[in-house]
């Protein structure tokens, strides 16, 4: 098996590591490596682009989504897994692969986007880039999804950012590691594979995340209240490495492209529309829904505003965009 151009995972050392391609009966099997459950409705997204792309290739493209981590890589690792040739497709987190590339970041900015709209206009702005980057690490983009709303999932109801001082809460990535850290909690990046054994023990008190992780993680069973602070957004990408790609017909990679282009908005969709599900679901299962004051979301502004400087200091690739975004937003 060809392990791809670079060390695999720099540090990949024991890592479970996927067969690039496998043909079998005529048909060329690609896993797709995923870390969220089966639940989950990106995991969802993944298997109906399957099922997809399986019909308009009439059975000679057969994707294999494997869910929950179950090929061994970690959120984080994604990006190279799929660079390095160690599986040939993944659904990775934006946010989670600034080690590798920091603009990656750029959704993840406190308060950037305030609304799905926003969102959809910060996408038309930052693709491009991110298409640059799935070519600068030997994989080309399938389709991107965002994750909905974000919240602060907590044992107590807070309405003030003083009353968040000093609980030690979950997040994803440094994006939110940095907001919370700023609005004076104590964040930890925490793998979701090792979240609940966290909250179980008590080693963290709350979670950044959204309504459809809450769910995923049934957080009723740990904590109270789920607060709509919508403080960042992330976005999930599908991507292909390209040397498996270039080894698919290219009536096949027509027809791939095709499928993933009709399909993305309504992952779209199904993003929102799992947020008000799994809302929901969250107060079904005893959870309170928390709407912060005006007062709360103002200091939470204040206090994160720095973060937006230094990013675009740090990551001169992301001033153009972000220019641009805020001027059709009117907030130049």
């Amino acid at each position: 098996m060809k392990l791809g151009r670079r060390t695999a995972l720099k540090a990949g050392v024991g890592i479970l590591v996927a067969p690039a391609i496998v043909r079998a009966e005529g048909a060329t099997k690609l896993p797709l490596s995923t870390v969220w459950p089966d639940s989950n409705f990106h995991v969802v997204n993944c298997r109906r682009f399957a099922d997809e792309v399986k019909k308009a290739t009439g059975g000679a493209i057969d994707i294999d989504v494997k869910s929950g981590g179950q090929l061994g890589f970690k959120g984080p690792e994604c990006l190279r897994a799929v660079r390095d040739g160690l599986v040939p497709i993944a659904d990775y987190l934006t946010t989670q692969q600034i080690g590798d590339e920091p603009f990656m970041g750029i959704e993840a900015l406190p308060f950037l986007a305030g609304s799905r709209e926003e969102l959809q206009i910060l996408h038309k702005h930052i693709r491009p880039e991110f298409e640059k980057i799935a070519t600068k690490n030997n994989q080309k983009i399938l389709y991107v999804v965002p994750w909905p709303n974000q919240y602060l999932h907590l044992k107590v109801k807070a309405d003030s950012v003083d009353a968040l001082k000093g609980i030690k809460i979950r997040t994803a990535d440094k994006g939110a590691l940095d907001i919370w850290a700023s609005a004076g909690m104590s964040p930890v990046v925490i793998p979701w594979g090792e979240l609940l054994p966290a909250l179980s023990s008590g080693a963290v008190s709350g979670v950044s995340t959204s309504a459809v992780s809450g769910v995923d993680g049934k957080f009723w069973e740990f904590l109270k209240f789920f607060h709509a602070t919508n403080q960042q957004w992330s976005s999930d990408i599908v991507a292909i490495n390209v040397d498996a790609w270039k080894k698919i017909k290219p009536e096949h990679q027509k027809a791939m492209t095709e499928v993933a282009q009709k399909l993305e908005p309504e992952f779209w969709e199904s993003a929102f529309a799992a947020d008000k599900d799994c809302q929901k679901k969250m107060i079904d299962g005893g959870m309170q829904l928390v709407a912060p004051p005006e007062a709360m979301m103002a200091d939470l502004r204040k206090r994160t505003a720095h973060l937006v400087t230094d990013f675009t200091k740090k990551v001169a690739s992301s001033q153009a965009p972000i220019k641009a975004f805020l001027a059709e937003v009117k907030r130049a």
